[in-house]
């Protein structure tokens, strides 16, 4: 029985794409399984046990499964510690604790990778002029402008780093840009500059959309303090919310008092019912990634069979799970999104419309038909309505799923050609 019904141009573009996917679908296999068993790892390490399940109430004084899941992210990060609350509202609410946890009135931060993601910047003060903004508190943003390729300027951030920056920033993902993803091998390149020049200036890492993604996690080649979002990449699509800080030991306190109170930190916070949920996200998390990785190689392929320029290609290497693809019309992303939001199992009678959105210039649309509200590791696809009208696309909780909703954006692209 035929559940879904394609033109021979959609189908014959699918059959050819799964066949430019081979190879990498089998390296990313390999970094699937290398991150699976070490989450496993990660578990029997910080010894979990079912008993850490239950949740908290009122101040949350002794939560052992809180604790406990801090260790399990800790060691899967590869970090000295971590925070892991489902209270973090969203990736740039925990980005912004970790910002206001580390720097005070006077110091000064340095973006190496040019402008940072839209939502981010009225909280450091680029845009927006809203009060209790780190502009508003006299904390200085400085940026080094990427390459006119969207590479880092290595040779500019040698140029500029100093000791008088109290953090260098770092965003691993592209956001609504055109830019390469940055991988492990380029964050290490920027984190040996910045150790030669500022050794004790502080490396923080926007690190959403790129966990699990390779081997080697950036805590390992560097970076001091990074943080991301529970409902992308690391709550593996079962976290119902929240976010991570994780990194140095006395980093993470001092983002523990920003989230609390000075003195208190990671003491206090009730968990109510999460506790579960957080950690089944957490032991799916590097399987689920890999699916949303493999979803990407599968559009990348297809739409650039289709004639469709696409970031990255099918073959290069990956450092989130993002893909773009440039669609040249309005009509084209409208087209693309409503395809992605038919093929969801959750909201597929839903059409999506360009809207206003808070924190964005440009009207955008967004697909997600998701278990959970906007979370990015479910099949979605999004993008600004100005040119060239590219849609950015990420997740697949399983890439079964996510075959079929990049298929049927093909189709409703190309109306039955």
């Amino acid at each position: 029985m035929e559940l879904y019904k394609f033109s021979q141009k959609v189908k014959s573009a699918a059959d050819e794409a799964m066949i430019l996917c081979s190879e990498q679908f089998k390296i990313i296999e390999d970094i699937q399984e290398y991150n699976q068993l070490k989450m496993i790892k990660a578990f029997q390490s910080a010894g979990v046990c079912e008993s850490h399940f239950a949740g908290s109430t009122g101040y949350g004084y002794d939560d052992r499964g809180r604790d406990v899941l801090d260790r399990v992210y800790a060691y899967a990060f590869d970090a000295e510690d971590a925070l892991v609350r489902h209270n973090f509202v969203s990736g740039t609410h925990t980005l912004t604790v970790a910002l206001f946890g580390i720097l005070r009135p006077g110091d000064k931060m340095l973006s190496v990778t040019g402008m940072p993601y839209d939502t981010i910047r009225s909280a450091i003060g680029i845009e927006g002029n809203y009060p209790g903004s780190l502009k508003d508190f006299g904390i200085e943003y400085c940026q080094v402008d990427l390459c006119t390729d969207g590479t880092v300027d290595f040779e500019a951030v040698e140029n500029t780093v100093d000791s008088t920056y109290k953090m260098v920033y770092i965003q691993r993902s592209r956001g609504y840009s055109f830019r390469p993803t940055l991988t492990v091998d380029d964050i290490e390149k920027i984190c040996n500059i910045v150790r030669k020049k500022a050794p004790d200036t502080v490396i923080m890492l926007d690190n959403c959309y790129g966990e699990f993604v390779e081997k080697r996690e950036p805590l390992s080649v560097g970076v001091d303090l990074m943080a991301g979002s529970m409902i992308k990449n690391p709550g593996g699509g079962i976290s119902p919310t929240g976010g991570y800080i994780a990194g140095k030991k006395e980093l993470v306190e001092m983002c523990a008092y920003r989230l609390t109170t000075p003195g208190t930190g990671k003491e206090l916070g009730a968990t109510l019912n999460t506790t579960r949920e957080m950690f089944m996200g957490a032991y799916h998390a590097p399987h689920v990634t890999g699916e949303a990785l493999k979803t990407a190689v599968f559009a990348s392929a297809l739409f650039e069979i289709l004639g469709f320029e696409v970031t990255p290609s099918v073959n290069e290497k990956r450092g989130d799970i993002i893909q773009v693809v440039k669609l040249n019309t309005a009509e084209n992303l409208i087209n693309f999104c409503k395809g992605i939001q038919s093929g969801s199992a959750v909201d597929s009678i839903v059409s999506p419309e360009p809207s206003d959105m808070p924190g964005y210039e440009s009207q955008v649309i967004m697909a997600a038909g998701a278990f959970t509200l906007g979370s990015s590791i479910e099949l979605s696809a999004d993008g600004p309505l100005r040119e060239p009208y590219a849609a950015w696309m990420q997740g697949g909780l399983n890439f079964h799923g996510g075959k079929l909703g990049i298929m049927l954006a093909a189709e409703k692209m190309l109306g039955g050609e």
